[in-house]
């Protein structure tokens, strides 16, 4: 493939196109050249190929001509044939023609007795002589003439389609294969897979060594990319993803469907996503196979085809009426055309070679005798399998919307997609959902059509199936006007696809069609359809802009949870309680676990698989908070994406991904966050891709890194006004954090301060820190107190083991200024063993309360710096660093020098001769902060920076600090956060 990549490339004509070349076959051709050099230096072979229909043996059989004809070899090729009477050695007569009419056949002289024989065969005259010659005179003959014909360069002799060949001349071939050895001709036969004489000669030749055989495999997904782009004349990287991936999936890499669905495809327009149709000539492939199975077969195989690429063989028995010695024999015949292969997975099935083959033959049936067909399969399969458990439902749906009664099918499809959806198997429920959404019709059954869209609606909103809400919102718009489905249905179906809305990112469409369900429902709704809208108030509610949403969403969905009590409806109580855990655990943690506990009893009780595991989710969280072990998430998230509940799985993510960050376990969590963005992208869910690319600028943050955190909130911007909450998350997971580890603590103070703000106007549903670093910090500048410290222990989210940390040094802080040294040591002691997990943030703290510890006189405070200012330098943090080393010096204990590091001043500074430490000031320097500021954020004196100061601009020639902080404003800053801040 390499060599054959090389070739595409490096063109003669520069147009990367494959010119000729074999694709997918360079082995076999390898082998074929291999035999046609030895048979130019006078060691004959024979090489045969065999493969089903179009796998291209006729192609390497021309490749091979060409190759020889390259080599200066003599070629011949003929072809058996069963158009028209039988005509004996038919193929071998072709080849003879060939040489005749290319001036290459000796005189018949040059083969003494064997010429009149040669005469015969090119004539068909009946001379006495000729007529009576044997076939085995005849078969010496034409050894005698290829060792004539090649014996100055060789002779290539090709017969093809030999599984049609006459008997005499699969006899002529026999002898050939046992006497070819000494002679300079190499012998190319090409014949089908099916069992036949020509196979069993192949086999025969094989097993004596008389003959290689090739038997050619589909191509690989890379190969038919190849053969796509060879078809369309581009390169490959030109060749269209969605072209490809049909041509992959529907010409099973045998190289004519290949070809055939490439030009058809290619004819269609832009966007058109139908079921490939059938080129004519892949159906007049399948037709002409099937008829040679018989009647019986063709009946057998079309009714094959109503279920699809596999169908089960006790069903189409019955339903033909074939006995035991019947059946054997169509499926011989059948798996003899390549049109069928044994199913894998059980004896009882069987299956189409391509998905095309069941296409052509359902095509060639009329409506009558399609239905026909259909009527005797469905009745069939009720006679075997009554009630029609398990598979069995689909296929009798199926099976009904050929008969012509859509009602029936409609109805069989909604049941096995209520059972797909209780096994959790949420996109198998879409996909049933969605054919019979497509044969059911509004003006004519419109209770039937409501039916389908909310069991459909609620399906799309498990697995995220987005690209089906435009053509569920036009069906829902034909239930509108005289059709007879109640206001309060149609208002569900409004309130479903405001839900789907939030899930988008979209909460003005959710809004919108949350007005319309209310405006549906009335003044006295019933508790059902009340359960319904109220529960899609609540999202909508927490998609809005609001200082009250959360609280206001805990109230619609109390309503809603009632409501489906007193309506017997489970799903819509289990998701109402499900949102109340998640709006209560933050403040209320055993009433949050009462509400997650008793959604998951309902949705065990009721086999709500999909609610189940998120209920599972939800409480596996809470665990994780308590113990930092995230197991039980990811298990319960890994059971999500099984089932295809995609919206659930990839709110999850983001939660390990978090997680991961705090753990520093960054490459693992950009790989996780990238790839759930990737995938959320894909599917149009909005609200867990702005979670996941807040994720990415927590990631980037919590190593220091401003301008990829930079970045990564760009990429969030447009994405942030449609996610409330997510705006204080990025100012107090991110900008804050990596302020923090840049020594800028006064910045860090205003953005956990916005954080707070935009949190009090929306409030936000995930931790930032208020219940945490903003109370240590807070303690440690004075301004809270035990009153603070109180609130916040009072909040279950502060029980977490990430905030325990924050909150157990903030009351270490706290008794240490109290004067109980002891106790302040030992709550530090407590808090420090909850950081364990999280080896960033715990040095941070280390770095954070040394100064009040050493000033209150408890804990190790210089013990903690000198671990803390190691970890930060080995992390590349060093403005943290050199801030714990200036705290050990103002503490007069040792300091470690780390005066290297000059590979961090940019080259263009460098080359002025600008130390480390003058760099660092340069920094702060370009973005106009004062001296006595620098000194503060570097830890040395205002003194020492003015000689800095004036140093660089001794060492740049700038007259002043403004000009120098013009120049060198972008060199400075684009350094990167491995240089002090």
């Amino acid at each position: 493939m390499t060599e054959l990549y090389e070739r595409i490339s490096t063109g003669i004509d520069g147009s990367h196109r494959i010119r000729g070349e074999l694709i997918g076959r360079e082995a076999e051709m390898g082998q074929v050249a291999t035999a046609l050099a030895a048979a130019r230096s006078g060691r004959g072979g024979a090489v045969f190929v065999t493969g089903e229909p179009g796998i291209g043996k006729t192609r390497l059989a021309a490749e091979a001509v060409a190759a020889a004809a390259g080599a200066g070899m003599v070629t011949a090729q003929g072809r058996a044939g069963t158009m028209g009477p039988v005509v004996p050695y038919r193929p071998l007569v072709e080849a003879l023609l060939l040489l005749s009419r290319a001036g290459l056949l000796p005189d018949p002289d040059e083969l003494g007795r064997y010429g009149p024989v040669l005469t015969h065969l090119l004539t068909g005259t009946r001379g006495t002589a000729a007529g009576a010659a044997s076939p085995l005179m005849v078969a010496e003959t034409v050894l005698r003439l290829v060792a004539v014909v090649g014996r100055q360069r060789g002779c290539l002799l090709v017969l093809d389609d030999l599984h049609e060949a006459d008997a005499g001349t699969l006899a002529i071939v026999e002898y050939l294969l046992d006497n070819i050895g000494p002679q300079p001709a190499l012998l190319l036969l090409v014949a089908g897979r099916e069992p036949c004489a020509a196979t069993e000669l192949a086999a025969r030749a094989r097993q004596r060594g008389a003959a290689a055989v090739l038997d050619l495999r589909p191509l690989s997904r890379t190969d038919v990319h190849l053969l796509v782009a060879t078809e369309l004349g581009t390169a490959p990287a030109e060749a269209g993803p969605e072209l490809v991936h049909r041509a992959v999936t529907f010409g099973a890499g045998i190289p004519f469907l290949v070809k055939e669905l490439v030009h058809d495809l290619t004819g269609r327009a832009p966007g058109d996503e139908r079921m490939p149709s059938v080129p004519a000539a892949v159906a007049d492939s399948v037709r002409r196979r099937a008829e040679r199975i018989g009647p019986l077969g063709v009946e057998f195989l079309n009714m094959a085809a109503l279920f699809g690429t596999r169908f089960p063989l006790p069903v189409l028995q019955h339903a033909t009426g074939c006995d035991h010695g019947e059946l054997s024999a169509i499926l011989r015949a059948g798996l003899a055309s390549c049109l069928i292969v044994p199913d894998a997975s059980s004896t009882q099935w069987y299956a189409f070679r391509h998905q095309l083959a069941a296409e052509a033959l359902l095509g060639d049936l009329g409506p009558g005798e399609r239905a026909g067909y259909a009527r005797r399969a469905a009745r069939a399969l009720a006679d075997l399998h009554p009630g029609l458990p398990g598979i069995w439902c689909a296929q009798a749906a199926e099976l009904h919307g050929h008969t012509g009664d859509t009602q029936e099918a409609i109805r069989l499809y909604c049941e096995a997609a209520g059972r797909a959806m209780t096994e959790g198997t949420v996109e198998r429920a879409v996909a049933l959902l969605t054919r019979a959404h497509r044969l059911v019709d509004a003006a004519t059954a419109p209770e039937l059509h409501a039916t389908v869209l909310e069991q459909l609606l609620d399906a799309v909103a498990c697995s995220a199936r987005f690209d089906q809400v435009p053509a569920l919102v036009a069906g829902l718009e034909a239930l509108g006007g005289d059709h007879e489905v109640p206001a309060g249905r149609r208002a569900g179906l409004h309130a479903r696809l405001a839900h789907i809305a939030t899930l988008r990112g979209q909460p003005a469409e959710a809004l919108r069609h949350l007005d319309v369900a209310r405006w549906l429902l009335g003044s006295r709704p019933a508790p059902a359809h009340a359960a319904r809208v109220d529960l899609a108030a609540a999202h909508v509610e927490l998609s809005r802009f609001a200082p009250d949403r959360l609280s206001t969403a805990a109230g619609f969905a109390r309503r809603a949870a009632d409501a489906a009590g007193h309506a017997d409806l489970p799903a819509v109580a289990c998701e109402a309680l499900l949102m109340l855990g998640q709006l209560t655990w933050e403040r209320d943690e055993p009433t949050a676990m009462a509400h997650l506990t008793r959604a998951c009893a309902l949705a065990h009780a009721h086999r709500l698989p999909v609610l189940r595991v998120s209920a599972e989710v939800y409480l596996a969280r809470i665990a994780a908070r308590h113990d930092g072990l995230p197991d039980r998430v990811e298990q319960a998230r890994q059971e999500a994406l099984r089932m295809g509940a995609a919206p659930l799985a990839h709110e999850t993510g983001f939660v390990l991904a978090l997680d991961q960050v705090r753990r520093c376990e960054f490459e693992a969590a950009r790989d996780r966050i990238r790839a759930g963005a990737a995938d959320a992208e894909r599917l149009g869910l909005g609200r867990a891709l702005s979670l996941l690319r807040l994720a990415e600028a927590v990631r980037c943050a919590h190593q220091g890194r401003r301008a990829e955190m930079q970045e990564a909130l760009e990429e969030l911007a447009p994405l942030i006004d449609d996610a409330p909450g997510v705006r204080s998350m990025a100012y107090g997971l991110a900008r804050a954090f990596c302020s923090l580890l840049e020594e800028r603590h006064d910045a860090a103070e205003q953005e956990f301060a916005q954080a707070l703000a935009y949190d009090a106007e929306n409030p936000a549903t995930g931790e930032f820190g208020k219940h945490g670093v903003i109370l240590l910090l807070g303690v440690l500048a004075g301004r809270m107190g035990r009153r603070h410290h109180a609130d916040v222990a009072e909040a279950g989210v502060s029980g977490s083991r990430w905030n325990r940390q924050f909150v157990g040094l903030a009351h270490a802080v706290l008794l240490g200024r109290e004067g109980r040294s002891g106790e302040a040591t030992a709550a530090a002691r407590a808090a420090l063993e909850a950081a364990e997990l999280y080896p960033m943030a715990r040095h941070l703290c280390l770095r954070l309360v040394a100064q009040s510890a050493y000033a209150d006189g408890w804990g190790a405070p210089a013990d903690w710096l000198r671990e803390a200012e190691e970890y930060f330098h080995g992390a590349g943090l060093q403005a943290v660093a050199g801030a714990c080393r200036a705290l050990l010096r103002g503490m007069g204990a040792p300091v470690r020098q780390r005066r290297t590091g000059t590979d961090q001043v940019p080259p263009g500074l460098r080359r002025f001769g600008i130390t480390v430490r003058e760099f660092e000031v340069a920094r702060l320097l370009a973005e106009r902060i004062g001296n006595k500021d620098i000194a503060g954020l570097l830890h040395i004196s205002p003194r020492t920076v003015e000689k800095h100061v004036a140093s660089l601009l001794q060492k740049t020639g700038h007259p002043n600090r403004s000009a120098f902080a013009s120049a060198a404003r972008d060199l400075v800053t684009g350094a990167g956060a491995t240089v002090p801040v």
